[in-house]
């Protein structure tokens, strides 16, 4: 996940509100129920020490949402009486959750906002082809293609002529299906697709994706039910989900590989807390592993001012000649020092649960 976007909310000190919020239900009774929640969520903020100003602008941004036809759901951070960064979630929270903290609890975000493949369907038939952009937030249709219309049927008999006839078909549809896979591989240029479904009966997907640029073998899914199923939304949602999966696999491969000292007895990644800190100290982190669940996610940590001010233990930081500290959770402390080196980050719940870094936390780092 590019962390760029979360450099707002390290520009400032906290104390820092953070909530998350569902809006992935809808009912005639939605926007009664949302205003109740905005009014518990500030009532609990409030209940952490959150001073009057901020609970209000933090009320007011949910209170916004009372209509809102978001489909998974929203999360707000403000300081100060003020909402600084309030991004849309590609999937929606477990549960409702406000937190008052010295840093604002952006690690939930690596899960309900980090992967969101961009997905391309591409509804297939012998006479051309419809494309539909799809992301966490929605569809949208992004272009169509128009084959050679005849012949498109082909005949049962063994006469001459009609066996030239299906000659002609297959022709057509050769043609119309080099036109289709042309069409298709600009659309993932343009729209830098993660992925490309095809939905059309067997026979159409095959020849359709048999003639796409060789680059794209890997981005191409056949989704197994046509168009018209209830069953193909489920389809694309699920070939999305591998998707994150197996880029969280290949993330967590290459930290257990990097894990290993080389042969200058030096390794490429490191793991646990006290390893982690000081890597994010000498600016060394490349990317972050985190399972948000893990037990070293809330582990404190003590931070200073600045993202690489940030120690085991309060006493470290006061030798390093910081005066000024607050307790901070583990997870929140590494991803704001990744913002500021522009490290990225990956959630790895998605991928191998027995092979995890130890603790949930995990780097790979630029230089050993």
């Amino acid at each position: 996940m590019d962390l760029a976007f979360l450099h707002p909310l390290y520009e400032h000190l906290g104390p820092w509100a953070s909530v998350y919020v569902d809006t992935s239900r809808h009912t005639a009774d939605t926007p009664h129920e949302r205003h109740l929640t905005a009014r518990a969520l500030s009532q609990e903020l409030a209940g952490q020490g959150c001073d009057d100003a901020t609970c209000r602008a933090v009320q007011g941004a949910l209170e916004e949402l009372e209509h809102s036809s978001e489909p998974h759901g929203r999360a707000i951070f403000a300081r100060a009486g003020e909402v600084v960064l309030d991004p849309p979630l590609a999937r929606a929270p477990v549960r409702d959750s406000a937190h008052w903290a010295p840093l604002p609890h952006t690690a939930p975000l690596l899960e309900l906002a980090g992967e969101d493949p961009v997905c391309v369907v591409a509804y297939v038939d012998r006479k051309g082809a419809a494309f539909e952009l799809r992301t966490a937030l929605g569809r949208q249709d992004v272009g169509e293609v128009s084959g050679r219309q005849h012949p498109v049927h082909r005949t049962s008999t063994a006469d001459w002529s009609e066996r030239h006839f299906q000659l002609k078909v297959e022709n057509t549809w050769e043609h119309n299906a080099a036109e289709i896979a042309d069409a298709l591989a600009v659309c993932q240029e343009e729209t830098r697709a993660d992925l490309l479904v095809l939905v059309g009966d067997d026979r159409e997907r095959r020849t359709v994706r048999e003639r796409l640029p060789q680059r794209l073998d890997d981005l191409v899914v056949e989704a197994p039910h046509g168009t018209g199923s209830r069953l193909l939304d489920e389809d694309v949602a699920q070939a999305r989900a591998e998707h994150v999966r197996q880029r969280a696999t290949r993330e967590l491969e290459r930290f257990l590989a990097a894990r290993e000292p080389g042969p200058e007895g030096r390794a490429g990644a490191v793991e646990g807390v006290p390893a982690l800190v000081e890597a994010a100290r000498e600016h060394r982190i490349d990317e972050l592993l985190i399972r948000p669940d893990g037990p070293d996610a809330h582990r404190e940590v003590w931070i200073g001012e600045d993202p690489d001010q940030l120690a085991v233990r309060r006493t470290d930081l006061r030798i390093l000649g910081e005066q000024h500290s607050w307790p901070a959770r583990a997870d929140d402390a590494l991803i704001r020092s990744a913002v500021a080196t522009g490290a990225s980050a990956v959630s790895v719940t998605p991928a191998h649960p027995t092979r995890d870094p130890a603790g949930g936390l995990g780097a790979l780092l630029r230089w050993t």
